[in-house]
């Protein structure tokens, strides 16, 4: 094998090497890209949830009042009126 040829080899060898490092740095941006965005969504769906709870709780005050209400008109009718 002449020395120009084994020459030639190695630089490929290199290239290929170089074009390898440089697509696994963009997968690994791309990567770290995606994390962010799952994140987001994570943060997203933690503020529905947290949103949710806050529209259950409501809920349930108002259902509260409600029960009080009825109550109270449920005894009002047993209760004498002048």
């Amino acid at each position: 094998m002449s020395q120009d040829l084994l020459h030639e080899l190695l630089r490929r060898l290199h290239n290929r090497a170089d074009k390898s490092d440089a697509a696994i740095r963009d997968l690994r941006n791309e990567m770290n890209s995606m994390r962010l965005v799952i994140h987001a969504h994570q943060s997203d769906v933690n503020n529905l949830y947290t949103m949710l709870h806050q529209l259950d709780a409501r809920l349930e005050r108002i259902e509260n009042r409600l029960e009080l209400r009825e109550l109270s008109e449920a005894q009002a009718r047993f209760e004498p009126h002048p």
